[in-house]
């Protein structure tokens, strides 16, 4: 969320204020600056609250609605708060925003990877948790379409998910993955045949088989990560696990 593009140049002014000492001069120009600064964060925080608000009510927005519900004074920085609000969208809620009518920027949001999962939990939480769906899917998909167990939670560590250690934004993390998307069909969780003592591995279920494809996994991470993806072609269309694997 600290990475969008008129982060940097605050992060930078402020890392090299620290390095020459306190400024005291403090002109208005710098004053002003920390204020917009602070003040597009905060649009960007309502922006991604509001695409939330529509993806549960199942409701298209569009251009001219964001810039008067919540953009209002800040319209010229549009461009730049509605991409980084997108990516937050993808990257942490697993929700993408589609363009639909680009004459009237009209905007619908759907899951990615084309999953029929909401990620809506029935306790009433706030937020969605199809991004730690989609995240698991191409872990698994990285690790060759069977993930031990311990390299998954080393992955979900990174975005601060833990075993055992409520998540403010996906809720109990092992209740979901080892038996809600088990039951859901996603996900395959299982003990790898004579290990003792027992490790568990996981691979796609066959609703994630159904749904969408390991390509599509792959391509999705480079594509929010804006790496380079020319040689995906190449990559199978299906997971290659077996479910025979250890047959």
């Amino acid at each position: 969320m600290a990475a969008f593009p008129w982060s940097q140049s605050e992060d930078e002014s402020s890392s090299s204020q620290d390095e020459e000492g306190p400024n005291t001069e403090g002109g208005p120009d710098e004053d002003a600056n920390s204020l917009l600064h602070k003040a597009l964060h905060s649009t960007l925080m309502e922006m991604v609250e509001f695409l939330l608000l529509k993806y549960r009510a199942k409701e298209p927005t569009t251009k001219a609605e964001m810039l008067s519900s919540v953009i209002k004074e800040h319209q010229d920085h549009f461009p730049e708060i509605f991409s980084a609000a997108v990516e937050c969208m993808q990257l942490v809620f697993g929700i993408d925003v589609k363009e639909v009518g680009p004459s009237a920027h009209t905007y619908f949001l759907v899951t990615a990877l084309g999953l029929t999962y909401h990620g809506i939990m029935s306790d009433g939480h706030r937020y969605p948790n199809t991004g730690l769906l989609v995240t698991l899917l191409w872990v698994i998909a990285v690790e060759d379409d069977c993930a031990p167990e311990e390299k998954v939670w080393e992955a979900l560590s990174v975005l601060g998910v833990y075993d055992g250690k409520e998540h403010w934004i996906y809720g109990e993390p092992r209740e979901h993955i080892t038996k809600v998307w088990v039951q859901e069909q996603y996900l395959v969780y299982r003990q790898v045949p004579n290990t003792n003592p027992a490790s568990y591995e996981f691979l796609w279920g066959p609703r994630a088989h159904a749904e969408t494809t390991t390509l599509k996994a792959l391509k999705f991470v480079l594509t929010v990560n804006h790496r380079d993806s020319h040689f995906l072609p190449s990559l199978p269309e299906g997971p290659e696990c077996n479910e025979n694997h250890y047959a």
